[in-house]
């Protein structure tokens, strides 16, 4: 799986991801969004309690399944398109700095879910900070490259976003699936 799969930031400053990489990276989102889906097709429907059709369990699983083989299927075709099934290219373990940032998304997750979650602070803010540390040391790597410094307009632009994902993700699973969040 590429870390940066397009070939430039909005900033243009990222190297590309290999073509090659992303070719293979493709086959296993769709492999694990097809797991996803087959999953929540398969769950139990809970007919008999009658529950309602937008909150039975395997919806929300299916539906990522389904958008996870989508954009997996929008990566392969697009790296075939840049020949990634034909050229050799660095893979991912390859890339400059690719398995860094695969362990610190890792950590990044591991944190928030054994640390923030569930610890005291509202769910929605404790998603709000992840996503906004997230941004800010994910791209840490792009802006060293390009030799800029943290800027408090990074910084901002990554705490909207956050609050945004914060509340949204909370909206979204508390009043659309009626999933009471930690």
């Amino acid at each position: 799986m590429s870390v940066m799969s397009s070939s430039s930031s909005a900033h243009g400053t990222d190297h590309p991801a290999s073509a090659r990489s992303d070719f293979l990276a493709s086959f296993g989102w769709i492999a694990l969004g097809a797991a996803f889906l087959v999953g929540g097709v398969t769950m139990d429907r809970l007919q008999n309690q009658d529950v309602n059709p937008y909150t039975v369990p395997g919806l929300l699983p299916g539906l990522l399944g389904l958008a996870m083989m989508l954009l997996g299927g929008g990566l392969l075709l697009r790296s075939w398109r840049q020949g990634g099934a034909r050229r050799s290219g660095p893979t991912f373990a390859q890339e400059p700095g690719a398995v860094r940032q695969l362990w610190l998304a890792l950590g990044l997750c591991t944190v928030f879910d054994v640390v923030l979650v569930g610890h005291g602070l509202p769910f929605w803010l404790a998603a709000a900070l992840f996503v906004s540390v997230a941004i800010l040391t994910l791209q840490q790597a792009q802006r060293q490259a390009a030799g800029r410094r943290l800027t408090f307009r990074a910084v901002a632009v990554a705490v909207l976003i956050g609050l945004g994902a914060g509340g949204g993700i909370t909206l979204v699973f508390q009043e659309i699936f009626l999933v009471r969040l930690p």
